[in-house]
């Protein structure tokens, strides 16, 4: 490794990354910067753009795109209203019942758009102001939100999970799904034991409980959306189609959905394909431009380094282990998940799978890590959405997000520590 590559390639990055230029752009630009001190020749602009292009050639990641269009069909669908209905009948009547709707609205409907950022704009969107009519603060409600929305990045289908796949060199796509169900479930359940606590400190109301035959007709309304669910995951698990092929069929699904609730119109579509293709390109330049400087890392072979120093650095695999959470922390406060994923999957995962840790198992806690870091400041995408949805500030939202937040740092260390909780799901279906 030459040390002066090395240092051009962190300085630029952290000097474009400060002047605010976009991560894709800084990306791109730093990779670019780097080789062209490395080679020292015109060619290098021809590597990069071949690196990109070659990493975007791939069947598998055509699921990004479709992933992308089933939710925003989702996100203008009723579907997150329908979500509600049916979660506040069956835990509304607990105390700070609205916070645990929340929650678990926020992982039906994370679980079945797979993003992040739809569950937070459409479910805050919807809950926030019910919220603040019976009493609670908005801040209380905009930390909620934001951490909740990140459980839909964890259960499945999630397109954080398929890059994940890419990077690895081809993990089993349906085992992280799996995978996800558990982990995804753990830190729902100490986001409402923290919801529980505060709703008990602050004495939030209460309210009514439901009749089995509301829980019923609210269930029947949101069946045809949950059913989504068993199609994709069913089908991928059982083989039946592929993840790209699944996201085609999710497509399709939720469209028929749409036109059946009639909340989406033929007048619709050029708006949603719109936004589907404005989304699409920006993770595929993500992906491109991380992919380029990925290649760049390990031409000046900066991955085997960092394996090298950090197995040197201890025999304790848990000492190994928290110096990578510890890292992953960090970068995802000032990275986006997808290039953070992209980047220090190949650095990582020959040192994990080096101390006996199944790939499964890393990716699992690698999308935890990031999952925290957006709920974050400086850059942490939920945490803008959130506090933008419910018009508030972040200084104001910080302190009731601290628990919530330590709720997942919890949930993050039982997952590294102990893996059968991620791989038994996987290991009973045989993957």
């Amino acid at each position: 490794m030459e040390y002066i590559e090395v240092f051009i390639l962190v300085l630029s990055f952290i000097f474009l990354l400060g002047l605010g230029v976009p991560i894709a752009w800084t990306l791109g630009i730093s990779g670019l910067v780097t080789i062209l001190v490395s080679v020292e020749s015109i060619s290098a602009f021809t590597t990069i753009a071949q690196q990109m292009a070659t990493g975007l050639d791939s069947f598998t990641m055509l699921a990004i795109p479709f992933f992308i269009m089933a939710g925003e069909v989702m996100n203008r669908g009723g579907i997150a209203r329908r979500l509600i209905n049916f979660a506040k009948t069956l835990v509304g009547s607990l105390p700070g019942g609205l916070a645990y709707v929340n929650i678990f609205a926020a992982m039906l409907f994370g679980a079945i758009a797979g993003s992040a950022v739809a569950a937070a704009s459409a479910i805050g969107s919807i809950l926030g102001p019910r919220m603040e009519e019976e009493g609670y603060s908005k801040e209380f409600s905009a930390a909620v939100n934001i951490t909740s929305s990140t459980t839909g990045l964890i259960i499945p289908p999630s397109n954080i999970l398929i890059i994940y796949s890419l990077a690895s060199g081809g993990v089993s796509i349906a085992a992280l799904f799996v995978a996800g169900y558990i982990p995804g479930l753990i830190i729902g359940g100490l986001l409402m034991g923290v919801a529980a606590f505060w709703a008990k400190r602050k004495d939030f109301p209460v309210g009514e409980r439901s009749s089995l035959s509301e829980i019923f007709s609210t269930f029947t309304k949101a069946f045809p959306s949950l059913l989504l669910l068993v199609i994709v995951i069913g089908g991928i698990i059982a083989g039946i189609f592929t993840a790209t092929e699944a996201a085609a069929i999710a497509v399709v699904y939720t469209l028929i959905l749409g036109f059946y609730y009639r909340e989406v119109s033929v007048r619709d579509l050029p708006g949603i394909l719109m936004e589907s293709v404005n989304t699409t390109s920006i993770v595929m330049l993500l992906i491109a431009t991380s992919i380029g400087m990925s290649w760049v890392m390990s031409y000046e072979n900066i991955p085997q380094d960092i394996s090298t120093a950090l197995l040197s650095l201890s025999d304790s695999k848990i000492v190994i282990l928290l110096t990578i959470n510890l890292i992953l922390l960090f970068v995802g406060t000032f990275m986006d998940m997808t290039p953070a994923v992209l980047i220090f999957t190949p650095i990582f995962l020959p040192i994990v799978t080096e101390l006996g840790i199944a790939p499964v198992h890393f990716g699992i806690m690698m999308v935890l890590n990031l999952c925290i870091g957006l709920c974050t400041p400086p850059v942490g995408t939920l945490l803008f959405v959130g506090v933008g949805v419910a018009g508030t500030t972040i200084e104001k939202v910080i302190k009731p997000l601290l628990p919530l937040f330590l709720a997942m740092i919890v949930a993050l260390m039982l997952i590294t520590f102990f893996p059968q909780l991620t791989l038994w799901l996987p290991e009973m279906l045989g993957f």
